[in-house]
């Protein structure tokens, strides 16, 4: 009878996965908390802060879901043991 490595598969959460979610989770929850910025002030070259505050967030998620893509892709060939593709 062949012996079977007692090797225990990776753990399903771990830190990197929480940054990811944590990345792909800040726009939203930003962003449906809509009494965070629904008012005037403070303006910025004229457009009231409840606008720029959304336009300002569209480079910021662009930016979060680069940073959750890319540890992602760093925590899939960590699984599969290292092989960089």
């Amino acid at each position: 009878m062949p012996e079977v490595p007692d090797e225990k598969p990776p753990p399903t959460v771990t830190p990197g996965r929480v940054i990811i979610a944590l990345c792909l989770l800040a726009p939203f929850v930003t962003l449906l908390w809509v009494g965070s910025y629904a008012k005037i002030e403070p303006t910025f070259i004229g457009i009231p802060f409840f606008y720029w505050y959304q336009m300002l967030w569209v480079p910021v998620s662009a930016v979060l879901t680069m940073t959750a893509y890319q540890l992602w892709k760093r925590d899939q060939r960590s699984r599969e043991g290292g092989a960089s593709k």
